[in-house]
C-alpha cells in the first residue's frame, strides 16, 4: 500500500539552508535544546510547549510585548488553556513592519486587470482608511464585514480594521444575499465593505443590486463602502443608497503614521464561518496572537518563506486560505493576489503568473490539480517555472495520482505539500516539511507544536490503521470561541464532546510508515457498510483514474438495517452510464480498493453540489437522499445541483 521510494528528496544543501534548520540551531544556541532532525523537533515542541512557543515568538521577531512567564496557563485544559496571558501586540503592526525592497502586492484579475502595490502605497492606503474608520467611529471590538474580490483594497481594509483592534469578517462576492446575511447578520457589523463587481470566466459580474439587498438586511443597515474593480462604483453606490465609494471615503485624508493598538494575545482578530449545509454557519472567533504565531510558524518553518519570497494561493475571501496567505506579509513576502477563474482565458493563466512574477510558493487545491490533469495540461512543457520551489494543496485530500501528475506534468523538482487543517483553527494540523521527503499520496507530517494523533473510536492512540484525527494538547490558534455562544456550549460540542479534553477534528486519518499521514475524508461522512468504516477518499481515488468520469460524490444510504454505498458520477460530455461502464467502475474500485468499497448503486448526475470553497458536500447529498431538509443552501456555489438528488427512483429499490 505504501510506496518504498519517495517522489522528492531535499538535498543536503537545501536542508542546511532551510529556515527550519536555522530554528533548530537557534533552540540549541539559546536554550541548549539540541535537535537531531525535524521529527526530534516535533517531539520537543509537543513535550515542552512552554519553551517552543516563546522561542518561536523571538525567532520570528514578533513585534509586541511577550509579557513575563508563565507563557501558558492551564496547559492541560481544552478548552481553557491561555497562551501568553500577559502579552500585548497588534496583528497589523506585524504585517507592515518588514518591507522587502520589492512590491508588497501584485494583483491579477484574470487577464483583465494587473496592478502592483509598493509597501509605501500599501501603508498609505491603510493609514488613510484607518483615519476614515476612526472618524466613522469604528473602535476596538467593533465588527467590519467585507464581501470583496481578492484585491489589494481588501487587504488594506483588513489591516486598517485590525490596526484599531476591530474584528474583520469576509466572504467572496459570488455569495448570494441570504448566504451573506446568514453570516454577517449574526455578527452585526458596524460597517459593510463591498465592490461594484468582479471578473469571472471573462465576464463582468455586477453586484450593485445584491449589495443593496445585503446592506438593507443587515442589523442597523450600516454604511456601505464600495470598492471599484469594474469602474462602476458611482452607479453601484447610488443603487445601494447608504453608501460611499472607497475613493470618497479616503479623499479627506492624507497618508501618515498608522496607529497600532496593542491588545491582549487572545483579542479577537477574525470571525470565520463554517461552510457546512446542516444549519446556519457557526461564527468562529480567532485571536490576533494565535493566528499570527501559528501562521508565522507554518510560513517560515513548514514553507521556508523568507523576506522577498513571492507567495501565491488561489483563494477567495470566503476561504480561510486567504487569511492564511495574507499573513505572509509578516515574514516579508510579496503576495501575489489573483481573483477570478483559474482557467480563463485558459488553464495556463496561473502558470503565466508564476513565470511573470517569479512565484516561489504556488498554493492551490486538490480540485484544481485534478482539473488540470483532466484537461491534459502539461505546464512543464509550456512554462519555465524555475522559481517555483513548493506547491501546496488543500481543500480536500490529494490522491496519489494527483502527486504523480504534479511530478510528471508540472515540475519534477518541487516540494509538493498536501496540507490539512481548516477554518476551525485557521491553520494546519498536518502539512509539509522542507527537510523531509515527499511520499506518494502522503501528507509529510504533523505541525510543529501540535500533538496530532489518530484515535480509535474508544479514544485509544492508533499507530496504524484508520481512525479519528485529534490533537491531544492545546495550541495557540484554537478559537477564542463562537460568536453569541453562551457558556461556550456550541464550541465545546463542536470539538471536545467526542473525547474529553481532546480536540476532535472530524477527519478520518491514518499514520504511514514514513511518519506521514493520509486523510481519508471527513469522519462524519465515513461509510459503514456491514459495520466496516470506509473513507470516501478511498473510493474517489479509484474513480478518478477513469477517464470517462469527470467528477463523483459518494454517500452511505441507510438500507435494510445496514448502510449501502451509493456513487454518483458526472461523466464526460456525450457519455451515458451503461452496463459496460458501470461494470468498469465497479471493477476499478474492487481491484484498487476492496470488495466492500464497491457501490451498491452507481447513478449518473449532471452536476455535484459544492461549497463556496470548492468542497463537495457529501452530507448535504446524504441528507437529501434520506428526505432531510437542507437548511443552508446559501453555503453552496451551485445550490441548483441539489435538485438532481431528490426522489431518485433507483434509490427506492
Amino acid at each position: 500500500m505504501f510506496d518504498e521510494k519517495p517522489l522528492w528528496v531535499p538535498g543536503e544543501d537545501r536542508i542546511a539552508a532551510s529556515t527550519l534548520t536555522a530554528f533548530m540551531r537557534y533552540l540549541s544556541r539559546h536554550y541548549g535544546a539540541y535537535m537531531a532532525d525535524s521529527p526530534d523537533l516535533h517531539a520537543f515542541s509537543v513535550r515542552a510547549p512552554e519553551v517552543f512557543w516563546p522561542a518561536l515568538w523571538d525567532f520570528c521577531g514578533i513585534i509586541g510585548d511577550k509579557g513575563a512567564p508563565p507563557y501558558i496557563l492551564h496547559a492541560d485544559k481544552m478548552p481553557g488553556a491561555q497562551f501568553f496571558p500577559a502579552a500585548r501586540l497588534n496583528f497589523a503592526e506585524n504585517m507592515l513592519a518588514r518591507p522587502n525592497g520589492g512590491d508588497a502586492l501584485v494583483f491579477w484579475s484574470e487577464d483583465k486587470v494587473k496592478r502592483r502595490v509598493s509597501w509605501e502605497e500599501l501603508n498609505g492606503l491603510v493609514s488613510r482608511f484607518q483615519q476614515f474608520l476612526t472618524a466613522y467611529g469604528i473602535g476596538t471590538g467593533d465588527r467590519v464585514a467585507a464581501m470583496l474580490p481578492n484585491m489589494p483594497e481588501a487587504l488594506a481594509a483588513m489591516l486598517a480594521v485590525t490596526s484599531l483592534g476591530a474584528i474583520w469578517s469576509s466572504c467572496s462576492p459570488d455569495f448570494g444575499v441570504q448566504g451573506a446575511l446568514d453570516r454577517f447578520g449574526q455578527i452585526e457589523p458596524k460597517l459593510f465593505i463591498s465592490c461594484d463587481g468582479y471578473h469571472y470566466g471573462g465576464k463582468e459580474i455586477r453586484t450593485a443590486e445584491k449589495v443593496r439587498d445585503i446592506a438593507a438586511g443587515l442589523p442597523g443597515e450600516p454604511l456601505t463602502v464600495i470598492v471599484p474593480l469594474l469602474g462602476e462604483v458611482d452607479a453601484a453606490a447610488a443603487t445601494v443608497g447608504n453608501a460611499v465609494s472607497f475613493e470618497a471615503a479616503l479623499a479627506p485624508y492624507a497618508a501618515g503614521a498608522i496607529e497600532y493598538r496593542r491588545l491582549p494575545f487572545q483579542h479577537p482578530l477574525y470571525i470565520l464561518f463554517s461552510s457546512g449545509t446542516t444549519g446556519v454557519p457557526k461564527c468562529i472567533v480567532h485571536s490576533a496572537g494565535g493566528i499570527l504565531l501559528q501562521h508565522l510558524k507554518e510560513h517560515q518553518l513548514h514553507c521556508g518563506i523568507k523576506p522577498g519570497d513571492k507567495l501565491f494561493y488561489f483563494t477567495t475571501l470566503g476561504w480561510m486560505m486567504w487569511n492564511w496567505t495574507v499573513t505572509g506579509l509578516a515574514s516579508g513576502a510579496t503576495l501575489l493576489l489573483y481573483d477570478g477563474s483559474p482557467f480563463h482565458p485558459g488553464p495556463e493563466i496561473l502558470f503565466d503568473y508564476a513565470d511573470a512574477e517569479g512565484m516561489n510558493i504556488f498554493g492551490t487545491s486538490a480540485k484544481y490539480i485534478d482539473a488540470l490533469k483532466k484537461a491534459e495540461a502539461r505546464p512543464r512543457d509550456t512554462h519555465r517555472l524555475n522559481s517555483v520551489r513548493m506547491m501546496t494543496s488543500t481543500g480536500s485530500p490529494l490522491v496519489a495520482e494527483g502527486f504523480d501528475y504534479v511530478y510528471d506534468a508540472i515540475k519534477p523538482d518541487i516540494q509538493l505539500a498536501s496540507v490539512s487543517g481548516g477554518t476551525d483553527l485557521c491553520a494546519c494540523l498536518v502539512l509539509g516539511n522542507p527537510n523531509l521527503p515527499v511520499w506518494r499520496g502522503e501528507i509529510q507530517g504533523p505541525a510543529f507544536g501540535l500533538a496530532v494523533d489518530v484515535f480509535s473510536p474508544d479514544g485509544k492512540p492508533m499507530a496504524s490503521g484508520k481512525g479519528e484525527l485529534v490533537c491531544t494538547r492545546p495550541f495557540p490558534s484554537m478559537p477564542v470561541g463562537f460568536w453569541n455562544d453562551p457558556g461556550d456550549q456550541k464550541y465545546h460540542d463542536a470539538y471536545f464532546a467526542r473525547f474529553e479534553n481532546i480536540w476532535h477534528h472530524g477527519d478520518f486519518a491514518e499514520w504511514t510508515p514514513h511518519g506521514g499521514i493520509i486523510i481519508h475524508g471527513r469522519s462524519d461522512a465515513t461509510l459503514n457498510p456491514g459495520g466496516v468504516r470506509i473513507g470516501t477518499a478511498e473510493i474517489y481515488r479509484q474513480v478518478e483514474k477513469l477517464e470517462e468520469v469527470r467528477e463523483s460524490i459518494v454517500i452511505g444510504q441507510d438500507w435494510d438495517n445496514d448502510v449501502r454505498v451509493v456513487l454518483f458520477v458526472v461523466l464526460r460530455d456525450g457519455l451515458e452510464l451503461d452496463d459496460a461502464l458501470m461494470q468498469k467502475i465497479k471493477l476499478q474500485i474492487r481491484n484498487g480498493a476492496t470488495p466492500r468499497h464497491v457501490p451498491a448503486k452507481i447513478i449518473q448526475v449532471p452536476d455535484i453540489p459544492r461549497t463556496k470553497s470548492g468542497k463537495i458536500t457529501e452530507i448535504a447529498v446524504r441528507d437529501l437522499v434520506h428526505g432531510r431538509e437542507i437548511k443552508n443552501k446559501e453555503a453552496l456555489s451551485n445550490p441548483e445541483a441539489l435538485d438532481f438528488y431528490r426522489g431518485i427512483a433507483e434509490l427506492r429499490t
